[in-house]
This record gives structure tokens, C-alpha cells and sequence, in this order.
């Protein structure tokens, strides 16, 4: 993998190099966008426009105020041209500027054409994924089935699932490969944003919106389930009725008796369950009402 590139200049004394510093210096900070501080623009290849940033760009092109045939993102590595924030003048993509010397960002990667200042992100360029991400290179690994980086934590530990990131995230719609915010992969191997995930927590969500898998250790809720069930007889008419379930968790499907609260896999013991014939209608609602009115602690 790739990190960030050092200034690929030739200098011919120290003291031009030193000029060349104390102007950097002088000057961060100045200068940059919302996205990211750096020391110059670019100049959009599919609309000929100038942005701080390409984010700056698909923000105002895609835009409720833009015609939706008109909206586009631009091509990162398409971008050819960028314009020094101290001296206005436009070049080709290089770390520091032609006329007036400046850096333009301490972090420059000349294949995703990207500048930034802060060297904190530890940005490393992934050739695998063919774009720069944050975090340092050493911990991560790029997984070629999921085609992705995950943390070295997840290496032995994930399951795979093709081109795991190379889709939208299921609870707000955005492209989760080059997102700037922080992923959650679940135990089933879907990606998620990590605050879209708090976000289901906190309206007592637990499974998978892709696959419907449990994503977190659920034994205390099931057991509270277990309690209630035993403590909620059925009426005579609904006493021996049976129906057939599909486990969500382990993929079992069964037949067992009828319960308005829930029905439990006999095989990995969840609530995590469909009614796919026989009875009345799911009562998957009635489980997450449960959960709200239990109270139970699931945080870790």
C-alpha cells in the first residue's frame, strides 16, 4: 500500500527550501473547504468549474436546486488541473506550487489527485481500492472477496460478503465505499454506517435491514422473551395451533406452537423469527414492543 508522498521537488539551496517552509507555515490553516484544509482548488473535468474540493463539488451539483438530469458527481482521478490558493495560478496536480512554491497540502497523493493538511487522518493510499483512506495503512487489510479495507481486528473474524461496501448504505441511501464517515461491519457481513446503526439502537433495532440477521448478542433479550411467554397462557381456541416459522438467525425453518409474543427456534433458540404459514399474522412488532417496555440493556 501507499501512503502519502513526500514534496517530489528539486531545490536548489536550503535556503529556498527553507523559504519554501516558513511560507507553508505562515499560510496553514488559511486555507481549504468543510471537507478538508489544503492550499488549493480544483477544476471540475466534467463541468470545466472550479471547487475547493470534489466533495464542494457533488454537494452543489447534486443539490435539490439542480435539474436531476444535470446532477453528476466528478471523477476523482479524472481531475487534471488545480489552481494554488496564494497565487491563483492554474497547473497540473503537484504537491507544491510552480510559482509561488507553497505546499499545497502535507498529505498529496498524486493518483487520487487529493491534498489535505491533516496528517492526523494517517491517510495511506490503497492500491487495491484504488482510493486513499484514513486510519494508517498498518492497520488495515484489504479484503479482495468483500473488496474492501476492514481493520486488522475484523481479519480472521468477518464474514465475507462480495463487494461488501460497493452498495448504499440500507438505512440512509449513501455510497458506503468512499464515504467520509466511520463503517460497522455486522456479524453477518453487511456494511452499515456505525451511526446509522446507533441510530437503530436507539429505536430498538437489532437486525441486519439487508438479511434480517441479528447483529448483536440477543440471549438476554430471548430469555426475557422465554419468561413472558411462559407467563402469557394462550386462549383454549389457539392452545394446540400450530405454525411454520423461518429463523432469521441460523435459517432453520420449524414448526411450532403459536404464541402472540413470539416464536422461538427450537435449533439456535431466537426470537429472530418469520411466520411463513398457519396463524394469525407476524408478531415481530409485539417483540420490539417487548424490548422498548423491558427496557433491556444491550450496550456493551
Amino acid at each position: 500500500m501507499d501512503g502519502g508522498f513526500e514534496p517530489q521537488v528539486s531545490i536548489d539551496d536550503d535556503r529556498s527550501h527553507q523559504k519554501v517552509n516558513s511560507l507553508t507555515e505562515m499560510v496553514s490553516g488559511n486555507f481549504g473547504c468543510a471537507h478538508y484544509r489544503r492550499r488549493c482548488k480544483i477544476r471540475a473535468p466534467c463541468c470545466d468549474q472550479i471547487f475547493d474540493c470534489r466533495h464542494c463539488h457533488n454537494e452543489a451539483k447534486n443539490s435539490l436546486e439542480v435539474d436531476p438530469l444535470d446532477r453528476h458527481d466528478v471523477p476523482r482521478h479524472d481531475v487534471k488541473r488545480i489552481i494554488c490558493s496564494l497565487c491563483n495560478k492554474e497547473q497540473d496536480v503537484q504537491q507544491l506550487c510552480i510559482q509561488c512554491g507553497v505546499c499545497m497540502g502535507n498529505y498529496f497523493c498524486s493518483k487520487c489527485k487529493f491534498f489535505d493538511d491533516d496528517v492526523s487522518k494517517k491517510q495511506y493510499h490503497c492500491n487495491e481500492c484504488g482510493i486513499c483512506r484514513t486510519g494508517g495503512g498498518e492497520n488495515f487489510f484489504h479484503c479482495n472477496k468483500c473488496g474492501c479495507c476492514y481493520s486488522n481486528a475484523l481479519k480472521d473474524s468477518h464474514n465475507c460478503v462480495e463487494k461488501a461496501m460497493h452498495h448504499n448504505c440500507p438505512v440512509c441511501f449513501e455510497f458506503l465505499f468512499d464515504t467520509r464517515e466511520d463503517i460497522a461491519v455486522l456479524r453477518c457481513g453487511h456494511t452499515i454506517h456505525l451511526e446509522c446503526v446507533k441510530e437503530m439502537q436507539r429505536h430498538f433495532q437489532y437486525s441486519c435491514p439487508v438479511c434480517s440477521k441479528s447483529f448483536r448478542d440477543m440471549s438476554r433479550v430471548w430469555e426475557k422473551l422465554d419468561e413472558e411467554v411462559a407467563g402469557t397462557p394462550m386462549p383454549l381456541k389457539y392452545l394446540n395451533k400450530m405454525v411454520w416459522i423461518l429463523c432469521n438467525d441460523c435459517g432453520e425453518m420449524s414448526e411450532v406452537n403459536f404464541h402472540i409474543l413470539g416464536h422461538k427456534c427450537p435449533k439456535c433458540k431466537s426470537f429472530n423469527t418469520r411466520k411463513t404459514r398457519g396463524g394469525p399474522a407476524s408478531c415481530s412488532s409485539r417483540i420490539t414492543a417487548m424490548m422498548r417496555y423491558q427496557n433491556v440493556n444491550l450496550q456493551e
